[in-house]
Formats: C-alpha cells, structure tokens, sequence
C-alpha cells in the first residue's frame, strides 16, 4: 500500500526557510502553491497542508521567520544603540545589508509581501500592514527614550519623526528590490541622518 504524507526526509525548518525565500521573491499572491512545493523541495500537496495547515499559515510562519532572523539586525541596532541618533542610524545601516543581502531577495519582506491583493487576502495584506506599523511603534518609542535622557528637545513631533525613518527603511526596501546599488542606498542613509541633524537642530532652536 502507498503511503501518504510527508516522506521521512521532510525537513520542516528547511522547507520553511526555503517558502520565507520564495515568498519574499514573489510575494504572498505572487507564490502559487506549485511554487511553494517546489521550492519546498517537492513537496506533495498532503505533505504541504500536514505540515503547515493553509498558505497563509505558512505565509505567517515565513514571515515570523524572517523577522527574527534577517530582521532581527535592524531591530537589534534601534534597540542597542547609545543615543536615539545612533540607533536610527544602526536600523537603516542594518536595513541596507539585510535588503542586499547576496543570495537573498532584494527589499523588505514586509514591505513587499503583500503590498497590494485581493479582497480575499486581505487579512494577509493587514497582517504585514500590522507588523510594519509595529516597527513604527519602535522607533518612535526609541525616539521617546531619546526625549526623556534630554539627547532630543521635546518640541519634536515624535510621531512626524519616526513616520519619515519609517518612510526610509521603506523606501530602501523598494529602492533594493528594483535594483539600487548598496552604494546608492548608504547615501540615501547618509542624507536621513543629516536631515535628522538639521531636525533637530531647528527644534532647538
């Protein structure tokens, strides 16, 4: 009797980092279910629902996946660096080598994930929407850290500041994906920061 279900060779994580790859080449609609068997490691139909229940599951995983590992730099650099400057700077700095990674797609995966899709993958595109605004929450909140340790002058709108750095590290994602060079995207980092100079200064003033 034939058996059903995933081969004793099935490698879980494996195929999980390998659907993250496809997804984030293609996109969540982009990605067709043959797609992601094959890059699965061909994959049945049987072995793909046993293992990870429906694509948005596995598009969810995927995407968790990435962000606590390709993602993970940049959240690392916001968080540990010693004064709210050098933090955006490390998260843009992080956000260029993780967009332009070699053998990786190009841009953000939770950028261009699911930018645009059907009424019926909605819940999809509000998924990354979420995450995205998250990271909004970050900087603004490290960007807050900066105000209270007296590095920042409290007349800065906070909200306005930490919508334009999250503006940029889209735009890098979208500026990688369409081929930008890593040269390119450093000075678009080397302008930010000069404007955040110029921001300041102005608030202090």
């Amino acid at each position: 009797m034939a058996h059903r279900g995933r081969p004793r060779s099935f490698d879980r994580e494996d195929a999980l980092r390998r659907a993250m790859e496809a997804f984030w080449a293609r996109g969540y609609e982009g990605a067709t279910l043959t797609d992601l068997q094959e890059a699965m490691g061909g994959i049945t139909a049987p072995s793909f629902y046993a293992a990870f229940g429906s694509k948005e599951e596995l598009f969810r995983e995927a995407v968790e996946l990435y962000s606590r590992t390709l993602g993970l730099p940049m959240m690392k650099g916001l968080a540990e660096g010693p004064t709210a400057r050098a933090a955006i700077e490390a998260l843009l700095e992080a956000a260029v080598e993780a967009f332009c990674k070699p053998g990786m797609p190009r841009g953000c995966m939770l950028v261009l994930g699911a930018m645009n899709s059907m009424p019926a993958n909605k819940s999809v595109q509000d998924y990354l929407r979420g995450l995205r605004a998250r990271r909004h929450r970050a900087i603004r909140q490290r960007l807050h850290r900066g105000v209270a340790e007296g590095e920042l002058p409290s007349r800065l709108d906070l909200g306005v500041l930490a919508s334009f750095y999250t503006t940029i590290v889209d735009g890098l994602a979208i500026q990688a994906r369409d081929g930008a060079s890593r040269k390119a995207l450093k000075f678009a980092v080397r302008c930010a920061m000069a404007a955040w100079d110029r921001v300041v200064a102005d608030a202090r003033s």
